[in-house]
């Protein structure tokens, strides 16, 4: 199957969501996490992997990549972000489809699967929480880190956020913050900051084959990766050894080691 790319309008407010598709098979979308962008998933080998099995999607949510970029706030809230997409499957013809989100690529393909369940075959959480996120950032990245973004740009957030962590982030994932426009990306996480939880009984209520994923020095999530892969009825978690918030994608061997079996597991009717 030929490559595509194009961008879709939201059906919320209308802003551009930029996407690409390429490979054949069933189709997977993969969905970045904070302050990235769909280039991080060909960066660290995931499109070489998985195109000549799955038709890959990629997506730029709002706010990050080539997508439109608001500065309000409330243009970051997580029904507008599942509805963009939503769209790009829309916009490819794709009724149903594994989708595997890091992150806020996680958030995202959770809220997709209690909003839209009829869209998602196999879900795939890495790094995800369904909790509410007051404060969410400021326990994974630093304290203070989106005071320091709006004063200090991008690279006062790497700063802070490799003082924090003790050494340097990978370098495709400091090259895709440093892609970002620092005043979208602080709207979209103020949005983050006040946004409400998963309820448990939506948790219940997914019926999608559902893969965990965590990293093992990911301290801050291990206990909200925990809670989805022990509500949502058929969920199992797997740790990846090593792995923080930051650098679980890089660890590409180990997370495919346990995702691409998942794919290809064979789903009741």
């Amino acid at each position: 199957m030929s490559d595509d790319r194009g961008v879709v309008p939201s059906p919320v407010d209308g802003v551009e969501i930029a996407y690409e598709a390429s490979g054949s098979g069933d189709p997977l979308v993969l969905l970045h996490g904070s302050a990235l962008s769909r280039a991080i998933w060909r960066g660290l080998g995931y499109v070489r992997a998985l195109r000549d099995t799955h038709r890959v999607v990629l997506v730029d949510l709002r706010g990050h990549g080539r997508s439109g970029k608001p500065t309000a706030p409330e243009a970051y809230a997580m029904g507008t972000v599942t509805a963009d997409v939503a769209a790009v499957l829309d916009a490819l013809d794709i009724a149903r489809a594994d989708v595997f989100g890091y992150s806020f690529g996680g958030r995202t393909a959770l809220s997709l699967a209690t909003e839209h369940p009829d869209r998602v075959r196999r879900l795939v959480l890495g790094g995800a929480s369904s909790a509410a996120q007051a404060g969410s950032f400021d326990r994974l990245f630093f304290s203070g880190c989106v005071d320091v973004l709006e004063r200090s740009g991008v690279e006062g957030f790497l700063d802070g956020w490799e003082e924090r962590r003790g050494s340097e982030v990978d370098a495709a994932t400091a090259a895709a913050f440093r892609a970002n426009d620092a005043a979208a990306l602080a709207a979209y996480m103020r949005r983050m900051d006040v946004e409400p939880g998963i309820a448990d009984d939506a948790l219940a209520r997914v019926t999608a084959p559902t893969l965990v994923l965590v990293g093992s020095r990911d301290h801050e999530r291990i206990s909200d990766a925990e809670h989805p892969a022990a509500t949502i009825p058929d969920a199992r978690l797997t740790v990846v050894d090593g792995a923080d918030h930051g650098t679980m994608l890089a660890h590409r061997d180990e997370v495919l080691d346990a995702v691409a079996p998942f794919l290809g597991d064979p789903i009741s009717s």
